[in-house]
């Protein structure tokens, strides 16, 4: 029976060992920064970063639409006239040509998307 006690205890200690070195790991180490909301979350950006632009044409079919837009801050882009990926399909049934939008766009893989699009108040 002394046997199995001593077992035990040995568990124990080796288990407060390996609390205690965590627990030293996780104070030497700097915290890892907190992860940031999806892009498309309108409440996290309250529209500080969307751009101004004129819906020129929808191509539903292969998922892009033309926009005359203002200057994009978040993407360093002066304004322009240009074509944008729009991965979300349901956005384009939001707008028609001729409308004037808010939208935020990203870059990714070497193509601008559309990825939040609202009629403009």
């Amino acid at each position: 029976m002394s046997a199995v006690m001593g077992g035990r205890a040995v568990a124990l200690a080796v288990m407060g060992l390996v609390v205690a070195c965590v627990s030293a790991q996780a104070q030497s180490q700097p915290a890892a920064p907190l992860a940031s909301a999806p892009l498309g979350h309108s409440a996290h950006h309250a529209g500080a970063d969307m751009a101004s632009a004129e819906v020129r044409r929808i191509d539903k079919a292969a998922g892009k639409v033309t926009l005359r837009h203002g200057e994009i801050k978040s993407l360093d882009m002066p304004p322009m006239t240009m074509v944008f990926q729009v991965p979300d399909l349901t956005l384009l049934d939001r707008v028609k040509v001729g409308d004037k939008v808010r939208f935020r766009a990203d870059l990714q893989g070497g193509t601008y998307r559309v990825i939040e699009l609202q009629l403009a108040p």
